[in-house]
């Protein structure tokens, strides 16, 4: 069996390491590192790997009829041992240079920018809108991709179809048929779906391929269906539990300095990796 050391690296991001196992296939290996506001924190959360990695590969499945995917394989000799549960065999993509969101509901950089501009990239939403309010219809708001460190960028569907509107449309098109099929499961296991980021890229044969990780508790924001309310802030399946303590007075880091964020207490670590894990079970229907 390999070691992942026979591999060569070729990207290495916030959270996941790329390796090139041949000319057709690599190995995406995701760790336990979790960041919040633009930082890797110093803290690990344990399992957080496994979890991401068999939510995609149970959400590859269930997508399979809408787009196809990069993954080969979850289980395969190839895949080292060290990283076994926790890597991802695919084919090799030549990736599309836009991040490709849909939003049901109304929160995050899509609520800021409804507050200053009553729309969100460039949708027009109707006024009244809250945080959390659940939209009529699920909207494609594309955003560029930025290096490590940076924010993405959200843009206008007009900017990214200046690129090429024949493949923005198909994009635009898959994106909120992968949301609607994801809000749809969700939904009958008690979760809300509110947005979700999606990254495509294209295979050898020239075929819209979707690529990356898919509607994990790190590309999503999943919210318990039970005392969901518009109007104030959900409780949700994912980091906010180690943004929330980032930001209290009990980190004391200051968000707007340059000091890097202090570890995170053994409570917020257990605490986080239990939504995580629970995000996995409700969701899947399957124990971790």
């Amino acid at each position: 069996m390999p070691a992942l050391t026979d591999y060569e690296l070729i990207a290495a991001g916030k959270v996941r390491e790329l390796y090139r196992v041949d000319d057709e296939l690599l190995l995406l290996v995701a760790s336990d590192r979790i960041s919040a506001y633009d930082w890797v924190l110093p803290t690990e959360i344990p399992d957080k790997g496994a979890v991401l990695t068999a939510m995609s590969v149970f959400w590859f499945e269930a997508l399979g009829d809408i787009v196809p995917n990069h993954l080969v394989s979850d289980d395969d000799g190839r895949i080292p041992a060290e990283v076994r549960g926790r890597a991802l065999l695919v084919r090799s993509l030549d990736m599309i240079q836009f991040e490709c969101v849909a939003r049901g509901y109304l929160t995050g950089s899509g609520l800021i920018d409804y507050r200053n501009t009553g729309a969100v990239c460039g949708v027009e939403l109707p006024a009244g809108l809250v945080e959390a309010s659940r939209l009529a219809e699920p909207i494609f708001t594309p955003a560029t991709k930025a290096p490590i460190g940076q924010h993405d960028e959200n843009i206008t569907f007009d900017r990214m179809a200046a690129q090429g509107r024949e493949e923005a449309e198909e994009l635009r098109d898959l994106t909120l048929a992968v949301y609607r099929r994801g809000a749809e499961i969700a939904e009958k296991a008690g979760v809300i779906l509110a947005d979700t980021k999606l990254e495509f890229g294209r295979d050898a044969s020239g075929r819209i391929v979707l690529g990356d990780e898919v509607l994990t508790p790190d590309s999503s924001r999943y919210w318990p269906s039970e005392g969901y309310e518009a109007g104030r802030v959900q409780p949700s399946y994912d980091k906010q539990y180690v943004r929330d303590w980032l930001t209290s007075p009990e980190s004391g880091w200051d968000r707007k300095s340059d000091t890097p964020p202090p570890p995170l207490p053994a409570e917020v670590v257990a605490a986080t990796r239990s939504k995580y894990v629970e995000a996995y079970e409700r969701v899947t229907g399957k124990r971790f």
